[in-house]
């Protein structure tokens, strides 16, 4: 019964590491500021007028 215990125990304490390190991780991705969207090469358009 105490092998038992024990491997219920670390099953419990993996599974709650597991979840507090996706948590972590979320915090770090939401924490990273958000990069601008601009395009590297622009082409200009054509002037319908001519």
């Amino acid at each position: 019964m105490n092998r038992l215990f024990a491997a219920a125990l670390s099953a419990a304490a993996g599974a709650a590491l597991a979840v507090a390190a996706s948590f972590g991780v979320l915090a770090l991705i939401n924490a990273t500021p958000d990069q601008p969207n601009t395009p590297l090469v622009t082409y200009e358009t054509p002037d319908p007028g001519r």
